[in-house]
């Protein structure tokens, strides 16, 4: 078995890695403090490629492999978790099933922009009484008499428009999307068979962003509500076919899930390498305080782990590329490398001592943002479900 990386993944690693250490780490303390959206960092990131690693060359992305985007986001997330929640999503959560799912007219118009970094994507499906019970969702959507009557000609799809009246919740980039993927029911009575995927753009009549969440964590990602009051989307904007949305959105968290878990494994690296650094500056009774066999096994421990996730969520991206059948190690990589990163974030902060609880180090801002790393794309209880399913098969 090969586990070495090809060389346009190491330099995809090193180019990131540079990136992110000369143009982002000097300025991630204040983005943290203002909760500010690095709209400027990301755009250069989507000169790079970063924002469509996925995306055909037909579609204005380089037609990366999974591998690759997975040591992307994993280096993003080494220094600044916010930012490759940002890129995650954008690059997975809606590109994947635009790509999929999408008309030839649907990614002309929205998939070579995301792929670009020109716009950014959100995927809207959660709701305050619908997370993990996805099919629960309460948002609807109904076909009315199309009234965008400058079109012509006009086809059969373009003779309605939908009518979409709900709120979504937690939506990543919510505030800073060109596009919205939008699950509601167009057909309320049949469950979760009854919903259908939109893509609607922020400018549509009777969309409007709520609240933005007070988060523990990853403040310069904004989370926010999203409020559809008669909003009205062209048939047109319709993403695959009426009652085929729980299946869009459920091939979206499954390549998601990988995404999650290299974010999970780059932002524990970062904490294992601020704590070596610290561990060998720190002195206490005449030594550095990695000279003491309790932080060296907790060293020890760390890395382990952090290997340990890292070969998970590559086997399952490694899956992903070769075509073959990824959900359930995709569940595997997600779980424990989401669950491994709040370990490691509470061994960093223990590491550092007080030092550690103050807001100066990066130690602290990291073990807020891995907090939810279990919950989001699937929390871990529904990880453990989707795994124990496929073993009971």
């Amino acid at each position: 078995m090969d586990f070495s990386l090809k060389d346009h993944q190491k330099l995809i690693r090193d180019t990131v890695r540079q990136f992110m250490e000369t143009e982002v780490r000097p300025l991630v303390k204040e983005l943290e403090r203002e909760e500010k959206f690095p709209v400027e960092i990301i755009k250069k990131l989507g000169e790079m490629g970063c924002c469509g690693m996925l995306v055909s060359d037909e579609w204005g992305g380089p037609g990366l492999d999974t591998v690759s985007y997975v040591l992307m986001l994993e280096e993003v997330a080494r220094v600044y978790t916010a930012m490759s929640t940002a890129l995650g999503v954008t690059n997975s959560a809606v590109q994947a099933p635009l790509a999929e799912f999408g008309s030839d007219a649907q990614k002309q118009k929205y998939l070579k922009r995301l792929a670009s970094g020109e716009i950014l994507g959100s995927f809207c499906l959660t709701e305050a009484a619908a997370g993990s019970d996805a099919a629960g969702i309460q948002t609807t959507a109904v076909r009315s008499p199309d009234c965008h009557s400058e079109r012509s000609p006009r086809s059969e799809e373009s003779a309605f428009s939908y009518v979409l009246n709900g709120a979504k919740t937690w939506v990543t980039n919510g505030s800073h999307a060109g596009v919205y993927i939008v699950f509601a029911k167009t057909d309320p009575a049949a469950g979760g068979k009854g919903i259908t995927a939109f893509l609607v753009e922020p400018s549509f009549k009777g969309f409007k962003i709520g609240r933005h969440e007070d988060k523990m964590g990853q403040r310069s990602s904004p989370s926010v509500e999203i409020l559809l009051n008669n909003c009205e989307v062209p048939a047109e904007n319709r993403l695959g076919e009426e009652g085929q949305g729980l299946k869009i959105a459920l091939s979206a968290l499954d390549g998601g899930r990988i995404g999650i878990a290299a974010q999970a494994v780059g932002l524990a690296q970062g904490a294992l390498d601020d704590s070596i650094k610290y561990a060998k500056q720190r002195k206490a009774f005449g030594k550095s305080i990695g000279e003491f066999q309790a932080i060296q096994w907790m060293l020890a421990d760390m890395q382990t782990e952090i290997e340990a996730a890292r070969g998970l969520t590559y086997y399952a991206a490694w899956l992903k590329d070769s075509g073959k059948p990824m959900g359930s190690a995709a569940s595997k990589a997600k779980l424990y490398a989401s669950e491994m990163a709040n370990r490691v974030a509470y061994k960093a902060v223990q590491i550092h001592g007080s030092l550690g609880y103050s807001r100066e180090t990066d130690v602290e801002r990291m073990y807020r943002d891995a907090r939810v790393i279990t919950i989001y794309e699937g929390t871990s209880e529904v990880q453990r479900t989707i795994i124990a399913r496929d073993l009971l098969r």
